[in-house]
């Protein structure tokens, strides 16, 4: 038997309230999606969009819940959840960190990958883009994980330094580099080594998403295929 979804006459308010109080958390998490590059909306943020009136505690989890499915059947996005308190594959103990700590979301889009390029992506942005896929290639060749030393080593040999601060492209390079992590393509790590203190990048949310498309793995597949090519032919 199939429950039924929570209605907003459940709170006092009606449906209309109900529905504006949906627009504005979706207005707020497409334009805060747009403002801070992807970066990930905190649910403490949204929660206070609806508490800023009703004070029912369980008001802001109905509100949300329909918000994301209008964002799915509407605008073609999906919102996820992101598992920040997931442990790192470097550091299995890391203390868990509070459930607010860990309520946060990203959304990305369902639209085909071509429909996306043609109608959406930004070819003014096309350098951003290619500098997210070499990088979450080498990381994914890596086997998802790779120490900071490794990444930069292999990002020197493109002529991409993390002293560059004056990049015709991106600026300063290492913060093109922090901007992926903060997006959550990208999580950092530290853990403790024979040589000391060492920072590793993993796959993040965004990152495993994309890596797990069969366009990046075929991208992928051409370049080791070519590389291949290129040194037996040498």
């Amino acid at each position: 038997m199939e429950t039924a979804e929570p209605n907003f006459s459940q709170f006092g308010i009606s449906e209309e309230e109900g529905d504006k109080l949906v627009a504005e958390v979706i207005r707020y998490i497409l334009f805060k999606t747009h403002q801070n590059s992807g970066c990930p909306i905190k649910r403490d943020e949204l929660t206070q969009l609806v508490t800023k009136n009703y004070h029912n505690r369980s008001l802001p989890s109905v509100v949300l819940g329909k918000a994301t499915t209008k964002l799915s059947t509407v605008f073609g996005y999906d919102m996820k959840e992101l598992q920040r308190a997931r442990p790192s594959s470097t550091n299995q103990a890391r203390s868990s960190q509070s459930s607010a700590d860990a309520k946060a979301y990203i959304i990305t889009s369902k639209l085909d990958p071509a429909v996306y390029r043609k109608h959406i992506e930004d070819s003014k942005k096309s350098h951003l883009t290619g500098f997210t896929f070499v990088v979450l290639g080498i990381v994914n060749l890596a086997g998802g994980k790779i120490t900071e030393e490794s990444l930069w080593h292999h990002l020197a040999r493109l002529g991409l330094s993390q002293d560059d601060e004056r990049n015709a492209d991106f600026g300063s390079t290492k913060q093109a580099l922090e901007t992926l992590v903060q997006q959550r393509y990208l999580q950092k790590d530290k853990a403790n080594g024979p040589e000391g203190l060492t920072l590793y990048y993993e796959l993040a949310e965004r990152g495993l998403l994309a890596t797990a498309s069969n366009n990046f793995k075929e991208c992928i597949t051409q370049m080791v295929m070519s590389e291949a090519t290129t040194i037996e032919l040498d």
